[in-house]
């Protein structure tokens, strides 16, 4: 995880005062991440693998066996609505997920062939969200019980993974609860009591593998399924207490003090939020007061959510996220019932927030998240997003967690590159190596961080080591955002790394990815270019060195279907002695 380590003070405030605060940050902060970098141990995989086998065994079974409840008590809201147009997919013959087509009759849950993230919007039964928003229950009611029939015989007693990995299973108990009536308002006692059965198998399994699942958010959604049922099931009082431990416990290990989550990833931020609202929905429904742990857990993560959005309130594209709509994150944020503005500065998350007028600044001031707790880590260190308005000014291209049918998985990894972000690469390599299995290995493992303001304007300085170790160099970036928002400010620094041999020219690329809408030309000495945005704000872009240049780039939105676009890329040599690139955006008209 990332520690932080500052100076004493007096006073250290608090997460849900951060946003009342003055922006100044502690000079020389640095933001390290912890050697346990290099996913999970040997005895955790060998432990994790081992529980999975014994899934398997009649003893597993026998352990899943108890007294079936006989009914629910209650039916808690889902306080967030689900997709329209998947629903109406659904509804004419099709499940619709990230580009990908699923006819209904075509789906076999014993044979399901399809990326891992469609297979859980299957098994997690989230679709149902979905189906509920369109049409009457009448109408749905025969499509949500075929489909639950269908997997009940399939997985409703053979325990494997996808089908019962601990996430799908803690989602699936939220969802059926949520959206009980459109699978058990069927008149077949035998089928409501399989269902109910199922209800009570997942929560014990949840019982003995929630604990053994590997950190992060999804290890809290089964804890959330194990809470979720001692409330929905009758004589649930001991799970209760055993979930609501568990519960607080993983929420202490899977969020920094500033509301951030250890994946540094927004959708799982966005996850997070929406798992522990539906929660509360169910201790709402049996007129129980929410935990204070949890209230205090959405407090943090609300503002820290919102700190990662750009002026129209969509979000930034960060650590495999794409560019969720403003729509998606307001039902998100209204469902959790918190009231708040978002936070600027995530001291232990890691992104920076700058404010002008109209324009927005996100950047990434931290090393990326430990590989145990991501699959789409990606080497951003340093990047930084900008906004004017609706428009999106520079962005990364984002979407590397958003497989489907439009982002195959060898693009999927080259989203996760720091190429693939707005921020300078050295000698053509990742800041933080991306492994062959995909995991984050050597790189980042320092980040310096500056923040103040000043007459000029919101002045940010950071630094990482990313390149240290390899080329013997030290990237440090200094963004200065005017009062008035209408100009930024920037240099790249390659400094000499201390303690380290000097290692010769390094060839160097500063990548500035452009929002979907913008069109680039340059201008005629090649060190500058117009941006246009029909009918928008028009920008101009300077540097002071290099040779600039304008390719082709892509941007993934929120439902994980790319976009092409340009990035602006500053190309040169860097001595062994360092090199300094300065350069600007300007509003202009």
């Amino acid at each position: 995880m990332v520690k932080p380590v500052i100076a004493p003070k007096d006073h250290e405030p608090d997460a849900a005062d951060a946003d009342a605060l003055d922006d100044t940050i502690e000079p020389g902060k640095r933001l390290i991440r912890l050697p346990a970098d290099k996913g999970l141990s040997l005895g955790d995989r060998i432990a994790n693998q081992i529980t999975r086998l014994t899934w398997r065994t009649p003893l597993h079974a026998f352990r899943l066996k108890g007294r079936f409840p006989l009914k629910l008590l209650g039916v808690p809201e889902d306080p967030v609505s689900g997709d329209t147009r998947a629903g109406t997919a659904i509804r004419a013959g099709h499940f619709l997920h990230r580009g990908l087509k699923l006819p209904l009759h075509e789906l076999d849950f014993a044979t399901l062939d399809v990326v891992p993230t469609f297979a859980d919007y299957l098994h997690s039964f989230a679709w149902l969200r979905d189906l509920a928003a369109t049409g009457t229950r009448s109408d749905g009611v025969p499509i949500a019980e075929t489909m639950v029939r269908q997997w009940l015989g399939v997985h409703g007693e053979a325990v494997s993974e996808p089908a019962w990995q601990a996430d799908n299973t803690g989602w699936r108990i939220l969802f059926w609860a949520a959206h009980a009536p459109l699978i058990l308002s069927s008149s077949d006692l035998i089928y409501r009591s399989a269902v109910l059965n199922h209800l009570a198998r997942a929560a014990r399994h949840l019982d003995r593998v929630a604990d053994k699942t590997r950190p992060g958010i999804g290890q809290m959604v089964a804890w959330v399924g194990i809470v979720a049922a001692s409330l929905l099931m009758p004589g649930g009082e001991p799970r209760q207490v055993f979930g609501e431990a568990g519960l607080r416990k993983v929420l202490e290990t899977s969020f920094y003090a500033d509301g951030g989550n250890i994946s540094r990833s927004p959708q799982a931020q966005l996850d997070a939020i929406m798992a522990l609202s539906m929660l509360a929905k169910i201790y709402e429904m049996r007129r129980m007061e929410v935990p204070p742990f949890v209230q205090e857990v959405l407090a943090r993560a609300v503002p820290a959510l919102l700190g990662l959005t750009h002026s129209d309130g969509g979000m930034g594209s960060w650590q495999g996220s794409g560019a969720t709509s403003a729509s998606d994150i307001q039902a998100i944020v209204r469902a959790s019932g918190v009231r708040t503005r978002p936070l600027k500065q995530a001291r232990d998350w890691g992104y920076q927030r700058l404010v002008a007028n109209k324009v927005v600044l996100l950047a990434d001031a931290a090393p990326p998240p430990i590989a145990r707790v991501t699959e789409a880590g990606c080497a951003s260190t340093l990047a930084f997003e900008l906004s004017d308005g609706d428009e999106r000014i520079v962005v990364n291209c984002g979407g590397a967690a958003l497989t489907g049918a439009t982002i195959p998985a060898d693009l999927a990894r080259g989203l996760r590159t720091t190429a693939a972000h707005s921020t300078l690469i050295l000698a053509d390599s990742n800041s933080t190596a991306i492994l062959a299995n995909g995991s984050l290995g050597k790189g980042v493992t320092e980040v310096e961080l500056d923040r103040r303001e000043t007459p000029q304007g919101s002045r940010l300085e950071m630094s990482h080591d990313g390149y240290s170790r390899r080329h013997g160099l030290i990237h440090r970036r200094l963004l200065i955002l005017s009062p008035n928002g209408r100009e930024l400010r920037g240099e790249d620094m390659l400094l000499p790394a201390p303690r380290t041999r000097r290692k010769g020219d390094k060839g160097f690329a500063l990548r500035f990815h452009l929002g979907p809408n913008l069109s680039a030309s340059l201008t005629a000495d090649s060190l500058g270019a117009l941006l246009r945005i029909a009918g928008g704000p028009l920008w101009q872009f300077r540097t002071s060195e290099g040779a600039l240049e304008i390719e082709e780039s892509l941007w993934v939105d929120g439902e994980g279907r790319p976009h092409p676009g340009e990035q602006l890329v500053v190309t040169g040599t860097a001595p062994a002695g360092g090199a300094s690139i300065g350069w600007i955006f300007k509003h202009i008209g």
